[in-house]
């Protein structure tokens, strides 16, 4: 029988779990044991009693067969593991290559959830779209509170107030959220993207397309680095367009880059006060060349928030999508019997697992 473990998140602000009770009744089913440290669940408003009801027992996690997390681990955390135990969770394999390294020198065959391809038999494992679904909706209501002015058109006795206009730049997951959301609470919405194929996805949820004219289509459903030159001009272009918002949201990353700065200092200085920017690459330095990761300013009237971590401020549902991902990540690593026996011919495993035992 396969043992699985469920520690409490160490990392300052995180709120999820790896494993909720209803996603835990599912693996004790298929005849897997579940471990949950006491307490595991509490910041997700989730109880031992709930874990225990679902099947888990209530124990020390950190001498299972396969440990489950949300965030990477600490080095403390590492020399907790066993040497030939699984390791599944975010584990920044391209930014943090120290901990990778550790997690080898320690025996550990570690997975990856950032790794999982973006392949169609994979979605269901796909913990990044979950989580940047989370992160698009909350940046939406983060936005609204920051502005002083009203998302819906409002038609009153004292005349009628104009709906905020909205901008997303980069329209992955979350930007395709952030849109939808804003689109939900009455704004004027507009999407840009360096990828133009997805235009068409921008305008199925009755938003607008910025077209500036420059493609960076890349691979694996991510965009490529752009040139200097392309990089100039398409700030260029951004600049003169982004005074036009009242609000902008950024959501532009490259893995394993800085992320790119699409707003200058030029063009907050266009916007009008009161404006707002949500930047959502603040863990890799930002989009908006004003921009302070994890701290809210105020720069020429325009309120700047780099929130860190969004979907750990929102850790029931979070917690539930990321567990159903990390669920269908470790079915596939049993065999029949529920015993472990991940075979690193499949491509999903191949891809996410980022240390073997037997390297």
């Amino acid at each position: 029988m396969t043992r699985v473990g469920v520690p409490c998140e160490s990392a300052d602000g995180e709120r999820r779990v790896a494993l909720v009770p209803k996603v835990v009744a599912t693996l004790c089913a298929r005849g897997v044991e579940v471990v949950v440290e006491s307490g595991a669940g509490g910041e997700a408003l989730i109880t031992d009693e709930a874990y225990r009801d679902a099947g888990a027992s209530i124990g020390d996690p950190w001498e299972t067969d396969v440990l489950v997390k949300v965030r990477p681990p600490t080095d403390e955390e590492i020399a907790r593991l066993r040497s030939g135990a699984h390791l599944i969770g975010f584990l920044a394999p391209l930014s943090a290559p120290a901990t990778i390294e550790k997690l080898r020198s320690a025996g550990v065959t570690a997975f990856a959830m950032e790794s999982v391809p973006r392949i169609s038999r994979a979605q269901s494992m796909d913990a990044l779209s979950s989580q940047a679904n989370v992160t698009g909706y909350k940046s939406v209501l983060l936005a609204a509170e920051k502005s002083t002015r009203f998302f819906p058109m409002l038609t009153t006795a004292a005349g009628t107030v104009k709906p905020a206009t909205v901008l997303i730049l980069g329209v992955g997951v979350a930007g395709l959220q952030a849109l939808a959301t804003a689109k939900r609470l009455g704004a004027r919405t507009t999407g840009y993207d360096v990828r133009p194929e997805v235009a068409d996805q921008v305008r199925s949820l009755g938003a607008q397309w910025l077209d500036l004219g420059i493609d960076a289509a890349g691979e694996g459903g991510y965009a490529r680095e752009l040139s200097e030159d392309e990089r100039a001009e398409q700030q260029k272009r951004l600049t003169e367009a982004i005074g036009g918002f009242d609000v902008v949201i950024t959501t532009a990353l490259v893995p394993g880059r800085p992320a790119p700065r699409l707003v200058t200092a030029e063009a907050v200085q266009g916007m009008r006060a009161g404006s707002v920017i949500v930047d959502l690459a603040g863990e890799a330095g930002g989009n908006c060349e004003l921009t302070e990761p994890g701290q809210t300013v105020v720069r020429d009237g325009v309120t700047i928030a780099s929130p860190l971590n969004l979907p750990a401020t929102m850790p029931e549902h979070a917690s539930e999508l990321y567990a159903r991902n990390v669920a269908a990540l470790l079915v596939l690593m049993l065999d029949e019997d529920g015993a472990l026996a991940p075979d690193f011919g499949d491509e999903v495993l191949a891809k996410s697992c980022v240390t073997r035992t037997a390297d």
